[in-house]
């Protein structure tokens, strides 16, 4: 159907690859579909294509136009269809949009009426966003995300799947879209299925792979933001699991190695290389200043007790804001679990300090030292003796020690 709407997204869309090439180049790679208005009211995506719904689009001002392709496409880039894992679709959908649209207000655009946009939520991913909708959850997304059902599970040729047609969209131009829609007679795309498991795999390489080529072009244009060049930055270097980097700090102190220490007298004189099997000492501290959640300390906590197992590790647990927890220290021996006290104090301002004035006061004998924060806080001034791992949720910087991101 060509008529103004078509003609303002076309607008919509020139407009971004000539002012903002990064979006621009990202939104090219979304073929753009009528969809049917029985089950799209405003616009959607399923990281292949772009719909809409005619009536909704018509309302919108070419600048508002901008902001929902802009949205449909960095949910795609940020491969938001392929990482949900175990989480709930509905609250992830919405950490989902409350992660990028401060993103694409920060770089100008104008947001819709519907937008869901909170300023706190500036510059933290939809991982970091999630646990903390307890009081937002009866808020509805702007757009639908049709990559998976809330199941996860179900067939593409399930009758319940969409509109009950077992069709694939196509990744190319956008034909195969037009064909089906001749066959709606006008009536507009029908829904197209969840995405397979196979199917987001592809595709979360796909989009990393655009997201690289289009924010190379921006950058030789001279039109990429601070904001959005720090953000695909961090998307696009290679990054480990933040398990997998701490079992192998963990494993690297515990090693097993050869002893060459002097021996006894009654042994004799020569010394002889002997097998030293060695207990870790660890310092585990929990910033309990009100920005880590409970869920994300046992989950922690239990991850530290599977690794504990495999290492031989004596854990000393510290909880801190900007003072020790009184109750502390909690002591665990190698053959004891590692769970959590039933209770924390805390929830005041952030000091790392106090954590390491008890280590020095109590000269306690530490391997590894690794604290579990968001890094929004004081540091000491000197680094310790032994290595220290800052488990860090958010962005924020550590200025020594490793800093192992969590998200």
């Amino acid at each position: 159907m060509s008529d103004e709407v078509d003609i303002k997204l076309s607008a919509a869309r020139t407009r971004l690859i000539l002012d903002k090439p990064f979006l621009g180049a990202l939104v090219l790679r979304l073929p753009m579909l009528e969809a049917n208005s029985d089950w799209c009211k405003t616009t959607a995506t399923d990281a292949k294509t772009f719909y809409f719904n005619h009536d909704y689009i018509n309302e919108l001002s070419l600048e508002q136009t901008q902001f929902v392709l802009a949205h449909e496409a960095l949910h795609c880039a940020l491969s938001h269809f392929a990482r949900r894992q175990h989480r709930v679709k509905h609250r992830w959908d919405l950490a989902c949009d409350f992660a990028i649209n401060p993103i694409l207000v920060s770089d100008g655009l104008h947001p819709t009426p519907d937008t869901l946009y909170l300023e706190n939520f500036s510059d933290m991913t939809a991982e970091e966003i999630y646990p903390l909708l307890d009081d937002l959850e009866n808020k509805q997304t702007e757009d639908q995300h049709l990559y998976d059902d809330a199941e996860d599970s179900q067939d593409s040729s399930d009758p319940q799947s969409g509109s009950g047609q077992s069709q694939q969209t196509p990744e190319g131009d956008g034909q195969g879209q037009e064909a089906e829609l001749d066959k709606d007679k006008g009536g507009g795309a029908s829904q197209p299925p969840p995405l397979s498991g196979e199917e987001k795999e592809q595709l979360s390489i796909q989009w990393r792979q655009r997201m690289a080529g289009a924010a190379q072009q921006a950058m030789q244009a001279g039109k990429m933001s601070g904001a959005m060049a720090r953000l695909v930055d961090h998307l696009l270097q290679p990054q480990l699991p933040w398990r997998m980097m701490l079992a192998r700090y963990m494993t690297a102190v515990a090693r097993d190695d050869y002893n060459y220490s002097r021996p006894s007298r009654r042994e004799g004189s020569a010394i002889l290389p002997s097998m030293r099997s060695s207990q870790v000492n660890v310092v585990i501290a929990i910033d309990t200043s009100g920005s880590i959640s409970s869920a994300e300390v046992e989950e922690f906590m239990a991850e530290v007790d599977a690794i504990k197992g495999q290492v031989r590790a004596r854990i000393t647990l510290l909880a801190c804001d900007q003072a020790l927890d009184k109750e502390g220290p909690w002591e665990y021996e190698t053959w004891d679990s590692f769970e959590m006290p039933k209770k924390f104090s805390g929830g005041g301002g952030t000091d790392f300090n106090p954590v390491f004035d008890w280590i020095d006061r109590e000269q306690h004998q530490s391997d590894l030292i690794v604290y579990f924060t968001d890094a929004e806080g004081i540091f000491p001034q000197t680094e310790p003796v032994c290595p220290v791992i800052w488990l860090v949720k958010g962005k924020a910087k550590v200025p020594w020690g490793q800093r192992i991101q969590l998200n």
